[in-house]
């Protein structure tokens, strides 16, 4: 039966939406590219907590100095995440890439042959700046190069996984280089894989960046770097000193600041940060979770340290050992996690992680003086797999959400999260656990017991040295009691946070899917 000349026309049939393409060969050894800066760029985030004593026994640096010496790098690297991120998605990634490495190399022989602390400084400083080249460059180099959501998510996994190895890999390596070498080994050792770098980068990576992305302007730049820097610095310096004035008007005007900085951005034509992509539940709401996992991950690492130093007695090049066990939580549990996201809602699957990981701190409230050491690496290896795995699928839902044109400025903004969130952890859980140490250690040591034994078990192993046998003793056996107890309660801490990442995910992740 044929239609009437009046009859509608049946509707045409919806067209299927056109697949992603997917990334093949050259793609996938592009990522193991892209992997070298990443690695020891976060590697030399730690990588001087062992060599900081050969450093101070060759610079003499004083005790301000050194703490510059440590803490530099981090901060420029901080400050300029957002700057070279939208570097990148204006000039091009590649060449800030690039760029990047010439920086770093350059930046690693000055700090390796420094004859004096300004100069070291001065060189960690010059790392950072690398550093903010490299970082937000290969992640969006990675949304670039993998469309298809089901190969972005496996190569985020990898990004996410080299991340957090590589911190965990600088102390292993400088307590290796340090028994052989001179210190500036543990920069030297970053020269082979900038070098491949160059190479392999103009061969495999291709160039990206924004269409039409407007002039780049220099005061958001300045006024990013004017607003983070004081800010990280002023938290960390609360952290480790308690409240003094300076750091709190550093964090104050910081703040002031980065609200200068934000005002700015609404008004910009084309700004250095899209606050319409914060707004969006995939990228703000993964950036939040992610401030707080870096959070209980950067706060409560300290304590893993000492505990395994300090009370356990392992030499520092035992304990950066001992330290790579619980990533093996993270290889088997940052696969999962990317399974289970594609059968179920990634906001319940992110939010099972960070339960996970807040079960593997609360396994560690129960560490004690003597706990076996296996009972400590387990609930390190639950709370670092669960945390890994819910990162992951949050940077994978950010990057998707952003787009391609974006990605620059995108990691960036990630990143710089990450980097506020590890101080803030250490500002809040450091204080909860001085707190703890220092009333425990009140209690039980005599009031002739100088001060500083109460308030670090480092100054406690200091002054029980010069006591009397007994008492040096029991100065050190109060320490270590009071010590892992201030370790439990950090680690309870530390689930809290966990608890809040989990609700957030709930909240404002659940019924999101990553956009094509």
């Amino acid at each position: 039966m044929t239609s009437g000349p009046h009859t509608p026309a049946p509707p045409a049939p919806a067209l299927p939406e056109p697949a992603a393409p997917r990334a093949g060969r050259r793609e996938w050894i592009a990522l193991g590219v892209l992997m070298l800066p990443l690695l020891f760029v976060s590697m030399d985030v730690s990588i001087l907590f062992y060599a900081l004593p050969a450093i101070g026994a060759d610079l003499r640096p004083g005790s301000t100095q050194q703490l510059w010496i440590l803490d530099m790098y981090g901060f420029v690297l901080a400050g300029l995440l957002i700057t070279m991120g939208a570097l990148g998605d204006r000039v091009g990634r590649r060449k800030v890439l690039i760029a990047g490495t010439v920086v770093f190399a350059a930046a690693s022989v000055a700090a390796a042959y420094a004859q004096s602390p300004g100069a070291l400084i001065a060189a960690r400083a010059l790392l950072g700046v690398g550093g903010a080249c490299l970082m937000p460059s290969t992640l969006a180099l990675v949304r670039n190069l993998f469309h298809d959501p089901g190969q972005r998510a496996r190569a985020v996994a990898v990004w996410t996984t080299v991340l957090a190895t590589g911190i965990s890999v600088g102390p292993v390596l400088s307590g290796a280089l340090l028994e052989h070498f001179w210190w500036g080994a543990v920069f030297l050792v970053n020269l082979p894989a900038m070098a491949l770098l160059l190479v392999l980068a103009p061969l495999l990576l291709p160039e990206s960046k924004a269409t039409a992305r407007g002039r780049f302007d220099t005061l958001s730049a300045v006024l990013s770097l004017a607003a983070l820097l004081p800010l990280i610095h002023g938290i960390k310096e609360l952290a480790t000193h308690g409240y003094r004035p300076l750091p709190a008007l550093g964090i104050t005007a910081g703040l002031c600041l980065g609200l200068v900085f934000l005002r700015r951005q609404a008004r910009l034509a084309h700004p250095m940060v899209d606050l319409a992509l914060l707004r969006h539940r995939a990228f703000g709401g993964s950036v939040a979770v992610n401030l707080l996992a870096m959070a209980a991950t950067v706060g409560f690492a300290p304590f893993f340290s000492q505990y395994m130093q300090s009370v356990l007695g392992k030499s520092p090049f035992e304990a950066a050992m001992w330290s790579l066990v619980p990533s093996l939580g993270v290889l088997v549990a940052a696969p999962v996690g990317g399974a289970l996201a594609r059968r179920f809602d990634r906001g319940y699957v992110m939010a099972g992680g960070f339960l996970v990981s807040a079960a593997g701190f609360l396994w560690l409230t129960r560490t004690g003086v003597d706990s076996p050491l296996w009972t400590t690496l387990a609930g390190s290896a639950v709370y670092a797999g669960g945390l890994v795995a819910a990162m992951t699928l949050a940077n994978e839902l950010a990057l998707g959400a952003a787009p391609p044109e974006r990605a620059g400025s995108a990691a960036a903004v990630l990143e710089s999260g990450q980097e506020l969130g590890g101080a803030l952890g250490m500002a809040l859980l450091g204080s909860v656990g001085a707190a703890v140490y220092g009333r425990d250690m009140n209690a039980a040591v005599p009031a002739a017991v100088p001060d500083a034994a109460r308030e670090t078990l480092g100054g406690a192993v200091a002054v029980a040295r010069q006591l009397p046998h007994r008492l040096g003793e029991t100065v050190l056996a109060s320490a270590d009691r009071a010590f892992t107890h201030s370790l439990g309660m950090a680690a309870a801490g530390a689930a809290a946070v966990m608890t809040g990442a989990a609700v957030l995910c709930v909240v404002l992740l659940r019924r999101l899917r990553t956009p094509r």
